[in-house]
């Protein structure tokens, strides 16, 4: 967000002062290239792979503003020739209180418009067909959006990406004073894809809220669309909103009505903390259904905001909030893991726990026996590519390992506490098997640990009915045969934080069917060089190619996009990828993409597009399923066949020879 009158105008008109100073000199004022003083000169850009807008200077005759908004590529050249940009609205702060005592600040539209002159250098002149001049106030924060839809320029040719931004100003132009400043655009996009619509056209949080004012939802007689109240509405499923009476419980699943995962303390945010100083019942009843406010009903009787504050002072309202939250990170954080898979001779191995204090020193078990509600291990063999399967292997016995060594309170048999550590010996392994990734990858047995307690919100209590658990940190451990360092899966592909940044810190995954775990660093390790990573690679021991028995893509190369794309979240690949490492798919084989046990087998590389690209769905079997059927010589993919057939094709797939994805462009083709 940009919030001066003049952020790279100011600085070029005082090169173009200088530059008449100078005219003697032969100096025309910029750095050689030709073109107007104070102004870049040169040709303009020729391609937008990003469009940067900036208000560099804002102007008013009779009331009406004038708005000059510059528009630069990525490579910082000017763009000249845009058609489909506008300012969106152009509106006034109304401050806290101004409407009435209790109410909170509110944007107040005054006009928008499309009316521009194109000066052929960059910059583009506003001015307005219709503004509200009785309306406008210069004692207040003036606010223009500007937006740019994705379109082209007026060649018709070439695309230009969407772009918004809103500039803030006193009412002469200069630099606002106050602006109001609660959640940043960032937080949205931990979650959100940047640049996608959200629901309709805007893709900035900024946009929506000076279009969702509360005077414009008022005025539809829908103060439920009023952005104060819809944000929340959108992201808490106690009631259903839009056109359609649309659900949010995903959403309502992620954030958990924890306010601190978009309320968050910022230097950039000078108003942040709002939401817990001036309490309102527009938005208080977005998520607090079933109340009359004026009735009374669910609520003692009032008709305005003057006295929210009388009993929901600032302090209570962020404890109520966001005080159990704060205790269940605290919990979390008391307790960490530790374990190791030693292999023995006869092909078993012991799997040995010890549970740690917040200062990563191993603590006696014995004393924590009866407050863990479950103690869970999965091992499986083959990191690359797992050969134990969710139940059996096709044509074999071989099965994931799945054993609890704690469940509610007491050890389970065959568990043992050995020098205050949870002590079980895993029967003999299927080591050196074959696998695409080879006998070495199958050298190598990994375990992943979940960890679930018994809590009274702020302390480890004995388990029992009706007490509370949480599942804590887990860990992964490995052992190999041959007594040579682990094989490791490649985690490159998937930036972890990206993960914790839309599930966040307390997060329970899984919890329910397994112990369940949160997303931290405690999943971080070290690989063969000794350097610690952070991955999601310990899904594999559950999500292994056979699937999982509830659900048609359980592996883990497709369950994530197809859970994902499914819930409409997840739509750029870099939202979760910091990579895509293609040579992996040369340690992998046959996937199943059906349910488990599966009778078809998918080669790697149609598989992981098959898990967005569904072959039920109409818009795509036309387009994945006749590629692959009209290629199927030539490629070497095998779409739902026989897994012996599959898993023989696995490596003599050739989609790559063409196909080159990136995580910016995941449909690019090598040319």
């Amino acid at each position: 967000m940009m919030n001066k009158k003049n952020s790279k105008l100011a600085l070029m008109l005082v090169a173009s002062a200088v530059s008449v100073a100078l005219s003697g000199c032969g100096s025309d004022g910029d750095d050689g290239k030709p073109g107007i003083p104070g102004l870049p000169g040169g040709e303009p850009a020729e391609t937008i792979a990003q469009l940067n807008l900036d208000v560099t200077k804002v102007t008013y005759e009779d009331g009406m503003p004038i708005v000059e908004v510059f528009a630069t590529n990525e490579e910082d050249l000017v763009v000249v020739g845009l058609k489909d940009i506008s300012i969106k609205n152009s509106a006034q702060l109304i401050p806290a209180g101004a409407t009435g005592a209790g109410n909170s600040a509110n944007w107040q539209k005054l006009g928008s418009t499309s009316t521009f002159v194109d000066n052929k250098n960059g910059s583009y002149e506003f001015t307005f067909d219709s503004f509200d001049t009785d309306t406008f106030n210069a004692d207040l924060t003036q606010r223009f959006n500007v937006v740019s839809k994705a379109s082209t320029l007026l060649d018709g040719v070439t695309p230009v990406p969407v772009s918004e931004i809103v500039a803030d100003f006193d009412g002469e132009g200069y630099e606002a004073k106050y602006t109001k400043n609660i959640v940043s655009h960032e937080v949205c996009t931990a979650c959100h894809a940047e640049g996608e619509t959200i629901y309709h056209q805007a893709t900035t949080a900024e946009t929506c809220i000076t279009c969702h004012t509360q005077e414009w939802a008022d005025g539809r007689g829908k103060p439920e669309v009023a952005f104060a109240h819809l944000v929340h509405n959108v992201h808490n499923s106690n009631k259903a909103w839009g056109h359609n009476d649309n659900t949010a419980e995903t959403a309502h699943a992620i954030v958990q009505d924890n306010c601190q995962s978009c309320h968050v303390e910022s230097e950039k945010l000078p108003e942040w903390g709002n939401w817990t100083r001036i309490p309102t019942m527009e938005t208080c009843s977005s998520c607090h259904t079933g109340i009359d406010f004026e009735a009374g009903q669910g609520h003692p009787q009032q008709s305005d905001n003057s006295n929210c504050i009388a009993c929901h002072n600032a302090s209570w309202t962020e404890e109520i909030h966001t005080g159990g939250f704060v205790e269940k990170k605290a919990f979390i954080d008391m307790y960490g893991m530790n374990s190791t898979l030693t292999v023995n001779e006869d092909k078993s191995a012991t799997i040995s726990v010890s549970i740690t204090d917040a200062s990563g020193v191993a603590m006696d078990v014995t004393d924590l026996v009866s407050k863990i509600q479950r103690l869970e291990t999965i091992t499986n063999v083959g990191p690359n590519f797992p050969v134990m399967g969710y139940t059996n292997s096709p044509g074999t016995d071989l099965a994931k390992v799945a054993e609890d060594l704690v469940s509610i309170g007491e050890l389970k048999d065959g568990v043992t506490i050995v020098d205050g550590n949870f002590e079980y010996t895993i029967p003999s392994l299927p080591f050196g098997v074959y696998s695409p990734a080879g006998i070495q990858d199958t050298d190598t047995a990994f375990s992943f640990i979940g960890l679930e307690m018994c809590n009274d919100g702020t302390a480890a209590v004995a388990c029992g009915d009706d007490v509370m658990t949480t599942s804590m940190k887990a860990d992964m451990t490995f052992g190999t045969f041959s007594g040579e360092a682990p094989s490791m899966r490649h985690t490159d592909s998937v930036a972890f934080n990206t993960c914790e940044n839309c599930h966040g810190e307390t997060f329970e995954i899984h919890k329910g069917n397994h112990a369940g775990f949160v997303m931290t660093e405690q999943l971080g390790r070290e690989n063969a060089d000794g350097e610690v990573i952070v991955g999601v690679d310990a899904c594999v021991a559950c999500h292994t190619p056979d699937g999982t028995s509830w659900s048609p893509v359980g592996a883990f190369e497709l369950k994530l996009h197809a859970r994902h794309n499914d819930e409409g979240i997840i739509t750029d690949c870099a939202q979760c990828h910091n990579d895509f490492n293609l040579d992996a798919f040369k340690l992998k084989g046959a996937i199943a993409s059906s349910n488990a046990p599966s009778e078809e087998y998918t080669t790697p590389i149609a598989a992981t597009c098959i898990s967005c690209h569904s072959l039920d769905s109409d818009d795509d079997i036309s387009i994945l399923k006749k590629h692959s059927i009209e290629f199927l010589e030539n490629s070497g993919s095998i779409i739902e066949g026989d897994y012996v057939e599959a898993n023989q094709a696995a490596q003599s797939e050739t989609c790559l020879f063409c196909h080159a994805p990136t995580i910016f462009d995941h449909t690019a083709v090598k040319m």
